[in-house]
């Protein structure tokens, strides 16, 4: 062990060493089968290593009982028919109902189902039922009704009745008779055990460390080139395509693994020595010589941060390279020792320079080629992009909703010398995946929306680490840039980017875990009536985690498991659906992840004829922004497919036919986006007609449906009334990007300068004024 580690272990030791006593018990005491040795954060923001036994209660977190729903018990009939009246004799319900209401207020009987599990809700929910089933059954098991009988004759106790209630309590409350159990299945505390195969070889762990564009990713991929096997774990398709290509092209035969598809370069079929894959994708169990993970920082993500986790605590690999920031070096380091495994840091400088400008642009008129505008909402994205095409320059905009072989094409015209298009109009999507020759990066803003750690979204100034892996696509090494900027489009943003950029990104603390398809099926055989959504919020509620790891978000998950609830599936098909990568903003999306479950659900294959017939199949070309969204939609349905196709093979079988399609629609939104501004226009006439229609409707009725002199008048009227929903649907426009105050200000001028002379007329004034006074007195009459 080297100096160094043996001064970080004591310096994290430190504060446990004070209680001499319990430290001395612990080290002169073999650690027991049961134990495991854990990290715990402490309020100085050390993390202490030290044992605790796995069964410790003092470790335990209190369930969250609102999850636990009771289970609906049979009343019509007991086993025992009417033995107990027979013995006894019938139960008055009046009586019956006071002694159960003493039993329920006895502050006794509170206490000791709450030793028992029974918290103050679950204990309320409990007597409703149990007070229900016996005031309603037609005929109790024969002990519970002498017992009952006894009471309610004073020849008994009140406290009998604890033993039945705690009988019925637990047959709604399934989960209180198998908690102990629940919580070892959801014990999440030591992670690196789940990797029988990694613990069992030595691995070696190189850091790659630095900012982007420092060559960090290229050295760990010339190693994973020189071995024997490899595998390549990337964050994105486009990532893992890029790798695939620059391997076979360097004569390493390289196959390709994403959740949507598989090539195997060997003609045979047979799996290469070498693979790219997405980090979803990768295998644990197959051995490697060289394992390269890339954008570890991503192990923090609240959604996806557990692929990170499971690559670097499983991939079984003689070298593991892990590409990424600093800020995660230490971290990294804490996660191997749990695996008693050393991490080995190189790290690396930025090869091209980068410098935060003095001014922002301000002006689309102060666009230069090679800029990139940042933004963080397709509204803005669609707005900025027409009105840098309507001052005569072309653009090309990447957002993350479009499809691989389209965000190519984008990056390809804007990257050629000889292409007009010299303007690139992006969101945050174009930080990792795609080269492009920016010489200098303008965030158009700060602020983008966020999921935080509880699930909610919210809108939040973008990090620190944020900021620098957007930045730092200015200038690339590979690029014609040699040097990169970074500015904002307005000036008071200027000021908040410069003090973003002067932080150090926050070091990582935690990483994510996801509970597994079999960790499920083990709670559902102690719970077979909750729902799949149900036993996911008990899991993570009774799971136990130490101080590195935080269970990710699970509201995706469970958004799809209460869409299919309705639909019978086996629990492994309803687990394997829910992870299905689907974005449920998108309603045509939802509904077809819908109408798949339910074929599925009958048996019935889901053929490429099916398929065409619910996406429409042959679609044409996009006439507005609407149409390239629905496109963009079908073509995650094809995803999503695909996606399905290489886990249900027999159910999904046309995968070939629709990779067809799925490239005939990449062209079609290929030649959508190159039009853009063509369908942004279409879009506003659109709205234009519409608005138009509106107002000539208002002035019809204005006038009343009268003609001649009357019928001008109210048209000057319904000008006015048509001013007013102008500027209400422009506030609207404005607050949703399609719209921007300055071409606002430019529109509001020309009305202003078009209808001057109306606006001042005190005629016509007047006689709107008057109209509407008509108006109200025709109300007060039908009153």
């Amino acid at each position: 062990m080297s100096v160094n580690r043996c001064l970080r272990l004591f310096s994290r030791l430190q504060p446990h060493i004070n209680p001499r006593a319990a430290c001395i018990a612990a080290c002169s005491h073999p650690v027991s089968p049961g134990s495991v040795l854990s990290h715990e954060q402490h309020p100085t923001g050390s993390v202490g290593l030290c044992r605790h036994a796995s069964s410790s209660s003092s470790s335990r977190k209190p369930p969250d009982t609102s999850l636990f729903v009771p289970v609906s018990l049979k009343t019509d009939s007991a086993l025992d028919g009417s033995v107990g009246a027979e013995l006894t004799q019938p139960l008055d319900k009046d009586e019956l109902l006071k002694v159960l209401n003493r039993f329920y207020k006895k502050k006794e009987m509170q206490k000791l189902a709450a030793d028992h599990g029974l918290d103050a809700r679950l204990f309320h929910q409990a007597f409703i039922s149990f007070r229900k089933y016996v005031l309603e059954m037609k005929s109790l098991a024969a002990d519970l009704h002498i017992i009952l009988s006894d009471i309610c004759c004073g020849a008994g106790h009140i406290d009998d009745i604890y033993p039945y209630f705690m009988r019925h309590a637990k047959q709604i409350f399934p989960m209180l008779d198998c908690m102990d159990d629940l919580r070892k299945i959801s014990d999440l505390r030591v992670p690196a055990n789940w990797y029988p195969e990694a613990r069992a070889i030595e691995r070696k762990v190189i850091f790659h460390a630095g900012p982007t564009n420092s060559g960090k990713t290229y050295h760990a991929i010339q190693r994973y080139l020189a071995a024997k096997s490899g595998v390549y774990c990337g964050p994105l398709k486009l990532l893992a395509h890029e790798i695939f290509e620059k391997s076979n092209e360097a004569g390493v035969p390289c196959d390709l693994v994403t959740g949507e598809e598989r090539t195997f370069v060997e003609l045979e079929g047979r799996a290469s020595d070498h693979v790219a894959c997405t980090i979803e994708m990768c295998s644990v169990t197959t051995p490697y010589e060289v394992a390269v993970i890339d954008e570890i920082q991503m192990i923090r993500d609240p959604s996806r941060g557990w692929a990170w986790t499971r690559a670097l605590l499983g991939l079984c690999a003689e070298e593991i390279h892990v590409c990424g920031e600093s800020a995660a070096i230490d971290f990294v380091r804490e996660l191997m020792y749990t695996t008693g495994e050393e991490v080995e840091v190189r790290t690396y400088q930025r090869l091209t320079p980068f410098s935060i400008m003095d001014q922002a642009v301000e002006s689309l008129d102060n666009l230069r080629p090679g800029d990139c505008i940042v933004c963080f909402s397709k509204n803005d994205i669609y707005s900025l992009s027409r009105q840098i095409e309507a001052r005569g320059l072309e653009c090309a905009v990447i957002y993350g909703s479009l499809p691989p072989g389209t965000k190519l094409s984008q990056a390809k015209k804007f990257n050629d010398p000889d292409d007009p298009c010299k303007i690139l109009v992006a969101t945050d999507a174009i930080g990792m995946g795609l080269n492009l020759s920016i010489k200098r990066i303008i965030f158009n803003s700060l602020v983008k929306p966020n999921v935080n750690e509880k699930g909610e979204k919210q809108m939040e100034t973008i990090s620190t680490s944020q900021a620098l892996q957007i930045a730092g696509r200015a200038g690339r090494f590979s690029s014609k840039f040699k040097e990169g900027e970074v500015t904002t489009m307005h000036r008071d943003d200027l000021p908040v980017l410069k003090e973003i950029l002067s932080h150090c990104v926050d070091p990582i603390e935690t990483a994510g875990l996801h509970p597994t398809a079999e960790q499920i099926e083990m709670f559902a055989y102690h719970l077979p009536d909750a729902t799949l959504s149900n036993l996911v919020d008990i899991f993570v509620s009774l799971s136990q985690v130490d101080g590195m790891y935080f269970v990710c978000n699970i509201d995706d998950f469970k958004f799809l498991a209460d869409m299919i609830q309705h639909i019978p599936l086996n629990l492994r098909s309803r687990y394997v659906f829910c992870t299905a990568p689907i974005n449920k903003k998108q309603p045509f999306v939802c509904t077809s992840f819908l109408k798949f479950a339910r074929q599925f659900s009958r048996d019935e294959p889901l053929t490429f004829d099916w398929v065409c017939r619910h996406v429409s199949w042959p679609l044409a070309a996009p006439k507005n922004i609407k149409d390239l969204m629905h496109l963009e939609a079908v073509h995650d349905v094809l995803d999503l497919y695909l996606w399905l196709s290489y886990r249900f093979m027999d159910m999904f079988p046309d995968t070939g036919l629709v990779r067809e399609i799925q490239r005939e629609l990449d062209d079609i939104i290929q030649q959508g986006v190159r039009n853009i501004t063509r369908l942004i226009r279409a879009s506003d006439a659109t709205i234009t007609d519409t608005t138009q229609a509106q107002n000539n409707r208002r002035g019809l009725a204005a006038s009343g449906g009268s003609s001649g002199s009357s019928n001008l008048t109210g048209g000057r009227g319904q000008r006015g009334s048509g001013q007013m929903m102008n500027s209400s649907l422009a506030s609207r426009l404005v607050k949703e990007g399609l719209l921007t105050p300055d071409l606002l200000q430019q529109l509001q001028k020309e009305w202003s300068k078009d209808h001057k002379q109306e606006f001042t007329n005190p005629s016509a004034f007047d006689t709107e004024h008057h109209n509407n006074n008509n108006k109200g007195k025709r109300k007060k009459k039908k009153k």
